[in-house]
């Protein structure tokens, strides 16, 4: 009798929304991954951070099939990258750090405009009357019903953010990219545009952040990779990182360059200018009395401690052994006019 063929099937994690093991990218010499893992649960918020040159716009990149890797695997939504790539643009959205709108429209021009090419999943497009019902949704979800027939070149640099976050979710993505989507926005819109990254996580879409700002992953992120040289040092939930350097830090003021000097390989944080160093600690009332003795046994080196719990500029320290770069203090908390 005889053996009928078998065929392979890769088996997936169906929990996933996107999956990557052992990505590598080199342009010319330089090795921009090397070895990159990840994976992002479904229907969560997913921040990738880390310095200048890390890697990261490489790999949004090579999972949004704009570019392809040299080795290694990936699927998104389900779909390989490499060979199902209609099928992972269909599923994806992609915002990157300018808002791509056309300004001689109005936004709900825009947003008509951009449903009408959005292909559905089996690959048609909307009828008009459909596309006008999409914009009209969108614009009340985002708040710009009053705005809808303005011109957009009259919109405040939060509404155009607001709308070009709008026009990427015409095509309902199951995977949304938003690459820096807060850099340059005034303190009220960005706290707008975390709201809709929580309605997004709500509404079961997963979001794959990418940020200057520690503060912004701090507050939106399910999870949090570091990435450093093309390679992911850490991941986990925030608090998760911030124990693996420590649950706080003292920040010691030194009344010379000589104790500064002195103390300087034992902090994760340091300021030279004011002479400021922070030291890891358990945050404990014993281990700070201990730590203060250990520091400045005489009690004449040390002018000034204080007491916060860690960071993830403490872990960044840490990780990469340098500041990052790229990632930047969060703007004033005052909100200013839009």
């Amino acid at each position: 009798m005889p053996i009928a063929a078998t065929t392979t099937v890769a088996i997936t994690d169906t929990s996933a929304a996107i999956e990557a093991t052992g990505l590598r990218k080199s342009y010319g010499k330089h090795e921009v991954l090397r070895g990159l893992d990840l994976r992002v649960p479904r229907g969560t918020v997913y921040a990738l951070l880390g310095p200048n040159g890390a890697g990261k716009t490489t790999a949004v990149r090579i999972l949004a099939t704009l570019a392809t890797a040299d080795a290694g695997t990936a699927r998104v939504a389900g779909h390989d990258v490499r060979t199902e790539r209609a099928r992972v643009r269909r599923a994806i959205s992609l915002t990157g750090q300018f808002a791509a709108v056309d300004e001689k429209q109005t936004g709900a021009e825009n947003l008509r405009m951009m449903a009408r090419l959005a292909p559905s999943a089996t690959g048609t497009r909307p009828s008009r009357a459909a596309a006008r019902a999409k914009a009209a949704e969108l614009l009340t979800r985002f708040d710009l019903t009053a705005a809808a027939d303005r011109l957009v070149s009259t919109y405040s640099g939060g509404m155009r953010r607001r709308l070009d976050l709008a026009a990427s979710l015409v095509g309902s993505p199951e995977v949304i990219f938003l690459d820096e989507p807060t850099t340059g926005l005034d303190p009220r819109s960005r706290q707008e545009l975390w709201t809709v990254v929580r309605e997004l996580r709500a509404a079961g879409t997963t979001v794959f952040l990418t940020t200057q700002y520690l503060e912004e992953a701090d507050q939106l992120a399910d999870r949090i990779a570091v990435l450093d040289s093309g390679a992911l040092v850490a991941e986990g939930t925030a608090a998760e990182l911030k124990q693996r350097v420590a649950d706080h830090r003292l920040d010691v003021t030194v009344a010379d360059s000589q104790t500064y000097l002195r103390l300087a390989p034992r902090a994760t944080y340091s300021d030279p200018e004011a002479r400021v160093l922070g030291i890891p600690t358990d945050g404990s009332a014993a281990d700070v009395r201990a730590l203060l003795d250990d520091l400045d046994p005489s009690r004449t080196a040390i002018t000034h401690f204080t007491l916060h719990t860690a960071t993830l500029d403490d872990v960044f320290l840490t990780l990469t052994g340098r500041a990052p770069a790229e990632v930047v203090p969060s703007p004033p908390k005052e909100p200013s006019n839009v």
